[in-house]
């Protein structure tokens, strides 16, 4: 996502709001709540003393209908600050006790995320070393035996040796030899994965018996023919994994979910209980809500891979409070929850700016899928006033789902367009006003027909 040279956690709050501004448009307040957050963790770090552990992050609560950027402001800002990231519904959470996920899943889902975050940081920081421990590997197969003689002339066979080793050194890099078949040794699997299953949020605590035993059972190999192609892609994995540290990835992704990992949490208005009866699905729903006061204050959470502390996860609660309002929240999660940011829902001239502003805008999109068909896709600008003007009446007629009914106009827009588009290489296709009207008026003036398709 970034291009600057300052790493997310160093950016001003100004410049993290910056860059939300190229993909993501308007909602300031939002952006700049957020920025805050950013910014205080980097703040917190360079704090010294025992205050550093009290300072703790302000969670927020964005408030807005579907479709108009809670998400895409909370993922784009994970991936500024490079940081681990979960998006969660809470609306799928059941109360501890019942069948279905309970609320601290999520924070082990952060955790296999930051370890595969981490790993694959140090797969890059090994890769070099492992390609060429694989050549060599692949080079010992390669070159003959020498044969056992007489230890009166051990110079000349070495030399004799290393030339022919030269040699094959040179095919092996021209690709001469990834044709040639070769004989690998591989690990062999004796241990099935197996899954603990148990009532009490263990689900995804998953133990592989074959790492259980991993230093009692003595490793088994078998043969593999294979090219040198295809050994190359299967030893690469094997020599990656041997130049990692297992260990020192697991302790580095434990800190980093604990420090700057990020939470978002969706939907999280459908666990307000409507009710006033106490009885029924309302209890269920405060109960979730209850599960996930600890969570957010702070609290150990068992792992596979260790014990977590949640105080310094940052969360994000969104959702669109219809017929209902933050202050319906139990009183224990709305002080959980301290920052409220209410974002707008989206109007015709806010469509116009995502359509063309964002350095991901859909038209951007569609003009490259188009690109590569070799037809070139040209909107004018009354065309992208009326697509913006269409998903507005749209919004204002049926469901309002914001910046995605964008998705729907579009896709049935230029349905046609890209179903012939391998017969119009070369050509240049031009929507205009006109063309945008004509094509989706029937199904505008047909609002029964607009319910299905857009």
């Amino acid at each position: 996502m970034k291009n600057n040279s300052k790493s997310g956690a160093l950016l001003t709050p100004k410049e993290i709001v910056a860059e939300l501004d190229r993909y993501i448009v308007g909602q300031d307040e939002a952006k700049k709540s957020v920025a805050i957050a950013l910014r205080n963790r980097w703040r917190r770090q360079m704090v010294e003393g025992p205050i550093k552990n009290e300072i703790l992050p302000a969670n927020i609560l964005m408030i807005g209908p579907t479709g108009v950027g809670k998400t895409e402001i909370s993922r784009r800002l994970a991936a500024l600050a490079g940081a681990p990231f979960v998006k969660v519904e809470a609306s799928k959470f059941t109360e501890v006790g019942y069948v279905g996920r309970d609320v601290e899943s999520m924070i082990r889902d952060l955790v296999d995320i930051a370890v595969a975050q981490v790993r694959d940081e140090h797969e890059k920081e090994v890769r070099v070393q492992a390609m060429k421990n694989v050549e060599e590997r692949l080079l010992d197969l390669l070159t003959p035996k020498r044969p056992k003689r007489r230890e009166t002339e051990p110079e000349r066979d070495k030399e004799r040796t290393d030339r022919i080793r030269k040699k094959i050194e040179s095919q092996l890099d021209s690709g001469l030899l990834d044709d040639r078949k070769i004989e690998i040794e591989v690990p062999e699997s004796i241990m099935p994965t197996v899954e603990i299953f148990s009532p009490m949020g263990m689900e995804e605590m998953g133990l592989n018996i074959s790492e259980m035993f991993e230093g009692m059972i003595p490793k088994r190999t078998k043969s593999r023919t294979v090219t040198v192609s295809e050994a190359r892609k299967i030893l690469l994995p094997m020599e990656i994994n041997n130049l990692i540290d297992h260990d020192k990835i697991i302790d580095s992704a434990l800190a980093r979910a604990q420090e700057t990992g990020i939470i978002f949490i969706d939907e999280i208005d459908k666990i307000v209980a409507r009710g006033s009866g106490g009885a029924g699905p309302d209890v269920s729903r405060e109960g979730v809500q209850r599960d996930l006061l600890p969570v957010i204050e702070g609290c150990n959470v068992a792992t596979k891979y260790g014990m977590v502390r949640t105080d310094h996860i940052l969360f994000i609660g969104a959702g669109a409070f219809h017929g209902t309002s933050p202050s319906d929240l139990i009183p224990e999660l709305q002080g959980r929850l301290p920052i409220r940011v209410e974002l707008n829902s989206l109007t015709a001239k806010d469509f116009i700016r995502i359509l063309v502003e964002p350095e991901n805008s859909l038209i951007k999109q569609y003009e490259a899928l188009m690109s590569a068909e070799g037809v070139r896709l040209k909107f004018s600008d009354g065309a992208i006033k009326e697509i913006a003007n269409i998903a507005d009446k749209v919004n204002a007629s049926a469901e309002n789902i914001g910046a995605r009914r964008l998705h729907t106009v579009m896709t049935t827009l230029l349905e046609d367009i890209m179903f012939e588009a391998p017969e119009k290489t070369g050509k240049e296709i031009k929507l205009t006003q006109t063309t945008v009207r004509t094509k989706l008026k029937d199904i505008v003036a047909d609002e029964d027909l607009t319910k299905y398709i857009l």
